[in-house]
């Protein structure tokens, strides 16, 4: 017995390895262009009981076969606002939209799928002011909707500190979370921000706008949401059993003079990466979860921001850096001589249920952008490659990491191996061309295959690639091998 068990668990190992050494074949099957006056390409959603894949952009949804990519249908929603997101779950499609005048209420519409027409029942919500993302818990009872609560005039600036301080917008809506009952369709509960406890660090609340939030992952469980507050470097933690905030985590800082964290800190038609006295604020914006080892983990895309009227962002030079770090643009409300802070950190991040950091894929993501020569260095000294959004999927038993990059000279998406946070891998980058500045990803199967999806707002286009797993054949052959030897030993047990 004691044999068998040893070449099972070396016919295990090999099993492994061959995981470790599948490749991936990836393929673009289609790309639409999406045309008419402020129809654009933002945030896709894919509906598996009729095929189709819902694009929402400004003026309203172009919904496309999935399997072609020919346009069904075009909903325009411009009557009630911008559309910022749509999300779908069950033949339900939630539109996310801004009021014209952004900082009143915004609301949030449901469709039905079958139909492409508004949903039976009650099906238009008030939410709050500049309801810019929303998504489904994954049991379809609830929607959660990110109120962004963006002010028209952000706050001034006190005194000559340095670094800078900012006061209080006058008019800045409260940033909250709408949680929408979808059984009772109602509003169960806005939750906001003011008041709840934090912790971590260089959380940002000196800026002259108060908490922002921009994107919302549901624990696979159920129990929480996690909100970036992207412009704060900070989440949110949601408890979805009393719809209320417990804890807003401070994200802290990566270090770019330490080892695997190099930058480009120059737009001076070179790229050059090199490791700088600088650090970088997290500031995520898009981001997802997974479990692994009963566990759960974020996984963020760090793009980082500053305030729309760039009231807090400077060139380091105004600090008196010189050389490579003269030109880096930094935040002036963190940074002061010789001690810098960009914004954004280059990368995409994994960080367990309370937001200590568990992995960061360091430069990988500016590195493999220059290697395949889409690297924008007219970028460089803002935020390298911006990493917006991240979509996760499972595929052949491993959990893969898409990060949309959003500043590349032609539409990147990065793929990771994920399965182990504390191991993750570089898998490829999906270089498409045609595409440029994904904005949104969503991946679904449909016929047995993987597909992956993102909406591009720089060429307003949407592509669809198809992605499947296959083992090289040394190492499934290794496997057979293994898996035989098993067999024989058994044999002569018997």
């Amino acid at each position: 017995m004691k044999k068998i068990t040893v070449m099972l668990a070396l016919a295990l190992s090999t099993m492994s390895a061959a995981q470790a050494a599948t490749t991936y074949q990836i393929s673009k099957e289609w790309s639409f262009a999406h045309s008419g006056s402020g129809y654009l390409a933002e945030i896709p959603a894919y509906d598996a009981i009729t095929n189709t894949i819902w694009v929402a952009g400004v003026k309203g949804v172009d919904v496309l076969n999935a399997s072609t990519g020919s346009l069904v249908q075009r909903i325009d929603t411009s009557a009630f606002g911008s559309i910022n997101s749509v999300s779908i779950k069950n033949g339900l499609a939630a539109f996310a939209i801004e009021n014209n005048t952004r900082t009143n209420a915004g609301i949030v519409q449901l469709y039905d799928t079958s139909s492409r027409s508004l949903a039976a029942g009650t099906n238009s919500f008030t939410v709050g002011a500049l309801p810019d993302m929303l998504t489904f818990t994954h049991d379809g009872s609830k929607i959660l909707v990110a109120n962004e609560g963006t002010p028209d005039t952000y706050g001034k600036r006190i005194g000559t500190d340095v670094p800078r301080n900012y006061g209080a917008a006058a008019n800045d809506p409260v940033g909250s979370v709408t949680v929408i009952d979808v059984a009772s369709r109602t509003v169960a509960a806005t939750a906001t921000l003011n008041g709840v406890p934090t912790s971590g660090s260089h959380i940002r609340t000196n800026t002259g706008m108060n908490f922002e939030p921009e994107y919302i992952a549901v624990s696979q469980d159920g129990s929480k949401a996690y909100v970036t507050l992207q412009e704060a470097n900070a989440i949110g933690i949601l408890d979805l059993h009393t719809n209320t905030f417990t804890n807003v985590v401070g994200l802290g800082a990566k270090d770019f003079s330490q080892p695997g964290n190099t930058l480009d800190p120059s737009n001076n038609g070179t790229v050059s990466f090199v490791n700088a006295n600088v650090k970088g604020l997290y500031m995520p914006d898009g981001i997802d979860t997974y479990s692994a080892g009963g566990k759960t983990y974020l996984v963020m895309a760090n793009e980082g921001d500053f305030r729309e009227d760039d009231g807090d962002r400077s060139a380091a030079s105004s600090l008196g850096a010189t050389g490579e770090l003269a030109n880096i643009r930094v935040s002036n409300t963190d940074s002061s001589p010789g001690d810098l802070y960009a914004a954004g950190a280059r990368s995409f991040s994994i960080r367990d249920a309370n937001g200590a950091l568990v992995y960061d894929s360091g430069d990988i993501l500016d590195k493999e952008a220059a290697a395949r020569g889409i690297y924008d260095d007219g970028r460089s000294r803002d935020k390298g490659v911006e990493p917006e959004g991240v979509e996760l999927f499972t595929l052949d038993g491993r959990t893969i990491a898409a990060v949309g990059l959003e500043r590349t000279t032609t539409g990147a998406i990065a793929l990771f191996d994920i399965t182990d946070p504390t191991k993750v891998s570089f898998i490829d980058m999906i270089v498409s061309t045609g595409d440029l500045a994904p904005e949104g990803l969503t991946a679904f199967t449909f016929g047995g295959k993987s597909y992956l999806a993102f909406a591009n707002e720089g060429s307003n286009t949407t592509s669809l690639y198809s992605i499947s797993a296959v083992p090289e054949p040394t190492s499934a052959a290794m496997l057979g091998l293994g898996l035989l030897a098993v067999s024989a030993m058994r044999r002569r047990q018997k």
